[in-house]
């Protein structure tokens, strides 16, 4: 069903204004600033979803492009959904030239584990050895 939409890695098609629309109210990101949301696609590998040259969807990768990836934001517009579209951009990132041979990729999420398990994807075997800083509310304090 993905065939109505384009899937590019072109980073001057991204549309800032859709993407931190989405973002800044997503239950992962809240009030995030629009500067914050730009220095991050800035140094990220970013994907995008397009129908008619109108972004409806967004994933991107934070990483060194040698030993680890964390994938983050992803998400298709509602009325876009249950097209396929959030696997597409996902496994344009797995396939990704400068993502190849890395040791970890890394998410989190809160709904979406079906999505990701049907493109290999696995709960961590030993979660015991992960940790993390985590600041929920660093956006709403306006200190991002």
């Amino acid at each position: 069903m993905t065939q109505d939409y384009d899937i590019s890695l072109d980073p001057a098609r991204l549309q800032l204004d859709v993407i931190h629309g989405f973002i800044a109210q997503s239950y992962w990101a809240r009030s995030m600033p629009r500067e914050t949301l730009a220095r991050a696609i800035a140094n990220s590998v970013c994907v995008g979803a397009y129908r008619d040259g109108v972004q409806v969807g967004f994933a991107r990768v934070v990483t060194d492009r040698a030993t680890f990836a964390y994938l983050a934001d992803v998400f298709v517009l509602p009325d876009h959904g249950g097209k396929g579209l959030a696997k597409a951009l996902v496994t344009a990132l797995h396939d990704h030239p400068e993502l190849q041979g890395l040791r970890r990729w890394m998410l989190a999420t809160h709904d979406a584990h079906g999505v990701y398990a049907a493109l290999g994807w696995q709960p961590i075997a030993q979660p015991e050895l992960f940790m993390q800083r985590h600041d929920p509310d660093v956006y709403l304090r306006g200190a991002a």
